[in-house]
């Protein structure tokens, strides 16, 4: 994976649209099993981001992997190069997802 972009406005892994953990889960409907939401909520995230560097951040991360019926699931694992995950009214969903 060389990208990924995420823009939910409250999760603990979620810095400058970044995810920082190792490994995201997404589930049979394409929302990410991997959000946890911060304590402070939003404002607790942009106090975090204020304290962290952007270009600090690594790339992307190593593994995501995925139950949806898509077309990038290869083996429960995501093939696609780069993702982008947001904000719906219940969860954060795979925006990349494309149904086979």
């Amino acid at each position: 994976m060389d990208r990924l972009k995420c823009t939910t406005s409250n999760c603990k892994h979620n810095l400058y649209d970044h995810c920082t953990s190792n490994t995201i889960t997404m589930s049979n409907k394409a929302s990410c099993e991997t959000k946890i939401k911060r304590a402070g909520g939003e404002l607790e995230q942009t106090f975090e981001e204020l304290e962290t560097v952007a270009e600090s951040l690594k790339n992307a991360p190593d593994f995501v992997g995925c139950d949806f019926d898509c077309i990038y699931n290869i083996e429960d694992k995501c093939s696609a190069s780069a993702i982008l995950l947001c904000d719906t009214w219940f969860n954060t969903k795979c925006k990349t997802k494309i149904k086979k």
